[in-house]
């Protein structure tokens, strides 16, 4: 590929994460808090809040769940046709997905909300085909760099995204906002992804391949992420960080509102605190430090460094330590994100990168399906708890990788 062209290509596919995750980051604020507040009209307020969460831990494992059958269906399908009609096709479902999740949260529908989440979540693998596109026209040297720029536009949508969506959600700010609003605005942002996808986004494959396509592809992505010997150890250490990571970005927002009264908007704003700090990290601290130290090496202190900031975030008691703590997190999983995909990467060939980020999408999606469950039970018994098993979830991740991963890589080069 051409390097204007090459270029030109990055660019658009900067600007795809970006809006896509402006979409993204607006409903995190507002999602658990509309399970969490009594009066949003999805319940009888006489319902307790330990039965409202424990239907929110099911809503939000719903996504993961069905992108797990969905996303490795897209990204073999993307091997096969081209990246850029089966970008087009993720988008579409996500527009849908966020009219029907409005429309539902306008009529207090439950039934709607869990159907829209899981068309949205099947149809829902725009930034694994993106990351596809990333790894298609990428050498070994730029790789890393590469998607740490993907995972700039990743952190600026996360800051504006959770700010927006907060005050959206507000109607102390403008009279008919309410939970309903920031999915609308989300959709829009869908729709603005799909114009700028057709207009401006160049096809990035250079040799399709057809990839096997079945409804059963996800459970075939496990067995063969664990199975194979090259693939097997990387797997699980992304499997045991996304799970424990899962924990923390879907019931930190109860966290912040039960123990310190925060509001939507203002999770909006801590969240946009941390994309701020994510947008740093892989923006500019990645791309200098994948010059000087490799991924193996980023991989081995930044997890640990994570798994022991979850600990130390249930700590304090006064809203200032967050402020202060939270830089922690995001540092480290900023530069966590774009090391580990580059890993992943390398353990395919070029005209396999489609399906070995479709198995880790199978990977990610069910580590990120099942902490919702188990976070909406134990939230109950203890509200530090979910941090609690994220914290332990990382540091565990970190002892395999280092243990394993990082001792075979030294063999290898030795």
């Amino acid at each position: 590929m051409k390097e204007k062209i090459k270029k030109g290509t990055l660019l658009a596919l900067f600007f795809t994460v970006f809006v896509d995750m402006i979409g993204v980051g607006i409903v995190i604020p507002v999602f658990p808090l509309l399970f969490a507040d009594s009066h949003s009209g999805v319940f009888a307020s006489e319902i307790p809040l330990a039965s409202r969460l424990l239907v929110y831990g099911f809503l939000a494992s719903c996504y993961p769940l069905a992108q797990f059958f969905g996303a490795p269906i897209l990204g073999a399908l993307s091997d096969r046709y081209g990246r850029k009609p089966i970008l087009t096709i993720s988008l579409f479902g996500t527009l849908v997905g966020y009219i029907l999740f409005a429309w539902s949260v306008k009529e207090g529908n439950l039934y709607l909300m869990f159907f829209s989440r899981a068309l949205d979540g099947f149809s829902g693998g725009n930034i694994s085909i993106a990351m596809s596109s990333i790894a298609d026209i990428s050498d070994a040297k730029s790789k890393t760099k590469n998607f740490g720029l993907i995972g700039m536009a990743f952190g600026l949508g996360f800051i504006l995204g959770p700010y927006i969506g907060g005050k959206l959600a507000d109607p102390s700010i403008v009279s008919w906002f309410s939970y309903a609003t920031p999915f609308w605005a989300a959709a829009f942002l869908a729709l603005c992804n799909l114009f700028l996808i057709s207009f401006i986004y160049k096809e990035t494959i250079k040799t399709k391949v057809n990839t096997p396509v079945s409804f059963t592809t996800g459970f075939k992505n496990i067995g063969k992420a664990f199975s194979v010997p090259n693939l097997r150890v990387i797997f699980t250490v992304l499997f045991f960080l996304t799970f424990g990571f899962s924990f923390f970005t879907q019931f930190f927002q109860i966290f912040l509102s039960q123990k310190f009264k925060y509001t939507s908007s203002q999770v909006g704003d801590i969240f946009a605190y941390i994309g701020v700090w994510i947008a740093l990290t892989q923006g500019g601290v990645t791309r200098i430090l994948s010059k000087i130290v490799t991924p193996v090496q980023i991989m081995s202190i930044c997890i640990f460094i994570l798994g022991i900031t979850f600990f130390v975030l249930v700590v304090p008691d006064d809203k200032i330590w967050i402020f202060l703590i939270l830089p922690f997190v995001a540092i480290n999983q900023g530069l966590i994100a774009p090391n580990s995909t580059t890993l992943v990467s390398a353990q395919a060939p070029n005209e396999s990168q489609g399906e070995i980020l479709g198995i880790s999408q199978s990977v990610q999606s069910l580590a990120q399906a099942i902490p919702p469950i188990i976070a909406g039970i134990i939230v109950s018994i203890n509200l530090e708890l979910p941090i609690l098993v994220a914290a332990t979830c990382t540091l565990l991740a970190g002892i395999i990788f280092v243990l394993f991963f990082k001792r075979n890589s030294k063999k290898l080069n030795s």
